[in-house]
């Protein structure tokens, strides 16, 4: 996959294929979605959550950002993409359930905890450092326990899920449906060189799906 002609031979291959295997679905999903589950993944282009949990169109929402993170609630006033997937998914397409998916080898990570773009304008790091500051405070605990070596890396890449949860859980609409039992949260994290995928327990903890 080299451009956009490559992706045009691709969506040849899919009408010849996929749309034709699956022509049933696709005829159901045009009069509408209503995917069981909503995945916020972050952008790397090796982390496809389609791929990862091998589901058919119409199945999961997807949302994708660098570092997977979701901002806390805030109503400033301001343009956020996120909050507004988180909205339409929770309270118009009512998805009984939400996934954080971290990752190994995150690029936005890696920028977090060297702190590289800091003090960078805008089209030269300033939005990635921005957008990487919602991490400050677990950066902050990374550091004083793992230094900011391999180890430190893996720790705040877990601790992306951990941070978006937590973030998750400040919009009222999710945290009221949560606590009404309309809504599960669930972390995991896929370590791209082994290609196995943890799952977050209740303490915190990754374990091996």
């Amino acid at each position: 996959m080299t451009g956009f002609s490559e992706l045009i031979d691709g969506y040849r291959r899919f009408r010849d294929t996929g749309w034709r295997s699956q022509h049933e679905r696709w005829a159901e999903l045009r009069e509408g979605q209503s995917p069981r589950i909503m995945v916020i993944a972050c952008s790397d282009s090796r982390v496809d959550p389609a791929q990862i949990f091998d589901t058919s169109p119409g199945e999961t929402f997807v949302v994708r950002n660098v570092a997977n993170l979701v901002p806390p609630f805030e109503a400033d006033g301001g343009r956020h993409g996120v909050s507004a997937a988180l909205e339409f998914a929770v309270t118009q397409l009512e998805v009984p359930e939400i996934v954080v998916l971290g990752h190994g080898q995150c690029g936005g990570v890696k920028a977090a905890l060297s702190r590289k773009f800091e003090g960078a304008a805008p089209g030269h790091g300033g939005f990635i450092a921005h957008w990487m500051d919602l991490l400050d405070e677990g950066r902050d605990r990374v550091v004083a326990e793992h230094g900011d070596g391999p180890e430190a890396v893996r720790a705040l890449e877990l601790e992306t899920v951990r941070v978006s949860i937590a973030n998750l859980r400040t919009f009222p609409f999710v945290s009221e449906r949560e606590a009404s039992g309309r809504l599960r949260i669930h972390g995991a994290y896929f370590a791209i060189a082994d290609g196995i995928l943890h799952l977050m327990r209740a303490d915190g903890q990754f374990a091996a799906a």
